[in-house]
C-alpha cells in the first residue's frame, strides 16, 4: 500500500480546487495550475481535501498513486508560497545580469550567452554572481535552473562554474611534476 497516496491533500482556505474531466485545477494567490490525472485513478474533492483512489494494487499503480498525490501537493504549495532555486557563479570575470526577458551570462567563453526567460518563471540577479529562479511550478523552476547550470558545470580542479547554492563540489588535486 502506498502510504503517501493514501493521505488526503489538504487544501488551504485561500486556494480553490476544482475537478473537470480528470483535470484538477488549483487556483491560489500566486496563480493557477492544472494537472491531468490518469483516467484510471479516481479523484475526489471534499471538505477542503483532495483524495485519490487507485484502480488496483499493482506495483505500478501504487507508485503512480503516490506520485499523483505528491504532484497535487506540489501544485498547492506552488500557488500559495511558490518555489525558488538559487544559483551561484564562481570564476574570475563570470557574471550574470537580467535585461528584459533575457538572462545575460558571461562565463569566460568568446561570446555572451543570452538565455530567454520562459513564461511563468521570474529570474533575478541581485549580485553579478547570484541568480534566483522562482515560479509556481516546481518542475519548471527545477528544469530552468538545470538548463542554466549546464552552460558551465562546476569543474573539480579550480571550482569554476555555475552551481546550486551550498552545493558541494569535490576538488581534485592537479598534476604534480616529478
Amino acid at each position: 500500500m502506498s502510504r503517501v497516496g493514501k493521505k488526503p491533500v489538504p487544501v488551504p482556505s485561500d486556494v480553490k480546487a476544482s475537478l473537470a474531466d480528470n483535470v484538477v485545477t488549483i487556483q491560489g494567490p500566486k496563480g493557477k495550475l492544472e494537472y491531468k490525472v490518469d483516467s484510471r485513478f479516481k479523484v475526489e474533492i471534499k471538505d477542503n481535501k483532495i483524495s485519490i483512489g487507485r484502480p488496483s494494487d499493482d506495483r505500478i499503480d501504487m507508485a503512480r498513486h503516490g506520485l499523483i498525490r505528491s504532484l497535487l501537493q506540489n501544485n498547492i504549495i506552488g500557488v500559495t508560497k511558490g518555489y525558488s532555486k538559487e544559483l551561484e557563479i564562481r570564476g574570475v570575470g563570470f557574471k550574470a545580469a537580467v535585461q528584459g526577458k533575457k538572462l545575460l551570462l558571461n562565463l569566460g567563453y568568446s561570446h555572451q550567452i543570452d538565455f530567454s526567460i520562459p513564461d511563468g518563471i521570474t529570474i533575478q540577479a541581485p549580485k553579478p554572481t547570484q541568480v534566483i529562479i522562482s515560479g509556481i511550478d516546481k518542475a519548471k523552476v527545477g528544469e530552468v535552473s538545470a538548463e542554466i547550470r549546464e552552460f558551465y558545470l562546476p569543474e573539480p580542479y579550480k571550482g569554476k562554474g555555475i552551481r546550486y547554492l551550498n552545493e558541494y563540489v569535490r576538488h581534485k588535486a592537479g598534476k604534480t611534476v616529478a
